[in-house]
């Protein structure tokens, strides 16, 4: 048998020598100097040769333990170098099939889908930001407790909500897996039950017509960057989700007809939606349009042609003087429904100029058909009520 200062020892000769320490295990000595460990056995009558790694870097009880593990394989009647290759075979497979890799598959089945930039956002915030512990590790290895762990910790900052929507673009991304045979289970499904119920929160929205008025006034007053006070403008005027506003391009604008056409991919029920554009909402859109060209952005960041930031809009009301309590940028849709409807006008238009969805697919198709006149009129009526709430600040 071998020992370490027989290994040590050991020194380069013009050819290649071994040194035997018994059952197989032999050190190969290289004219270069380098020392490999070897392994001979027989299997199906056929010699073998198995490689354990060099000297230092595998030591002479660590290549021993490895000598034995196959001997015990060919006890069992199992080729050694065969199973190291399938093994090796099956750690490149899995390193291939990480959570991060069905993650990013799935990511992109979401574009392919055309699935709303809001929608897809959100996701790429989920799994590439908060489930990025998970990335790495081989999908099949992704234990429900470690999900739980991660899905806790969100948790515990406060954040409810995401964490029940981390569970479910998880999940997803499992479903995804094992439609795709990288996956057997999905272990999210086990958690069900096990996070706290979300606290509700209702977003903020001035309904006050004379309140409104004066944030209006303000907004007018608004000294930031021109895209900003413009954007909180067109937002308030179009009833408009502020992601739609945001992204919105100078194509989609029909100045000749006062149209603005969300896309469908865009939209959070998948349909496209025309927008009726009041005279003052024109007017906004001409005050912004020359700081961006082509196909671009109509209200762009300050610092690059791409479109304002998530934040942008609720920032530009805490400069304002609202607190997160008192108005959101989401809220100016809630204002106008509240205002529109105790003043009486027609639900349905009211509705329909929100873009909510109908449950009743024959009475959806009729009320786009039907309500556009009766939007169009909205629109404007709507506009000039907020010259009226903000004329009374002005008189007040």
């Amino acid at each position: 048998m071998l020992t370490q200062f027989a290994i040590q020892k050991a020194r380069p000769a013009e050819r290649s020598y071994k040194l035997a320490d018994g059952n197989g295990l032999f050190l190969l000595v290289q004219p270069n100097g380098k020392k490999h460990w070897r392994f001979r056995y027989f299997f199906a009558q056929k010699e073998n040769m198995l490689a354990f790694g060099s000297y230092p870097e595998v030591p002479l009880a660590q290549a021993r333990r490895k000598r034995d593990q196959a001997r015990g394989l060919l006890a069992d009647g199992i080729d050694p170098g065969a199973k190291k290759r399938d093994d090796k075979i099956a750690a490149a497979h899995a390193a291939r099939n990480t959570f991060g890799a069905v993650a990013e598959d799935y990511l992109d089945q979401l574009k392919e889908n055309n699935r709303a930039t809001t929608t897809l956002e959100k996701n790429i915030w989920l799994l590439n930001d908060l489930a990025r512990p998970l990335h790495k590790r081989p999908i099949k290895q992704v234990s429900s407790a470690e999900i739980l762990a991660l899905l806790k910790k969100v948790e515990k900052s406060g954040r409810r909500e995401t964490a029940r929507r981390l569970r479910g673009a998880i999940g997803s991304v499992f479903r995804l897996a094992i439609a795709t045979l990288r996956a057997d289970i999905d272990p999210t499904f086990a958690l069900r039950g096990a996070l706290l119920q979300p606290m509700v929160t209702h977003r903020p929205a001035i309904t006050n017509e004379a309140d409104f008025g004066t944030l209006m006034t303000v907004i007018d007053e608004f000294d930031g960057w021109p895209t900003i006070r413009a954007g909180l403008q067109f937002l308030a005027l179009t009833m408009t989700r502020p992601a739609d506003v945001r992204y919105m391009r100078r194509p989609e604008v029909n100045f000749i007809k006062s149209v603005w056409s969300i896309p469908a991919e865009r939209m959070k029920m998948r349909r496209s939606h025309d927008v009726p554009l009041s005279t003052q909402a024109i007017e906004v859109l001409r005050s912004v349009w020359d700081l961006s060209q082509g196909d671009g952005y109509v209200f762009p960041s300050i610092r690059a042609p791409r479109p304002l930031s998530e934040a942008t809009f609720n920032v530009a009301l805490r400069r304002l003087g609202y607190t997160k309590d008192e108005a959101c940028a989401h809220g100016f849709r809630s204002s106008a429904s509240t205002i529109l409807n105790e003043r009486g006008y027609n639900p349905d238009v009211i509705e329909a100029a929100l873009a909510h969805e109908d449950e009743d697919k024959v009475r959806r198709a009729y009320n786009r058909a039907t309500y556009w006149p009766e939007r169009v009129k909205l629109m404007q009526t709507w506009a000039d009520l907020i010259d009226g709430f903000k004329k009374q600040v002005l008189v007040a």
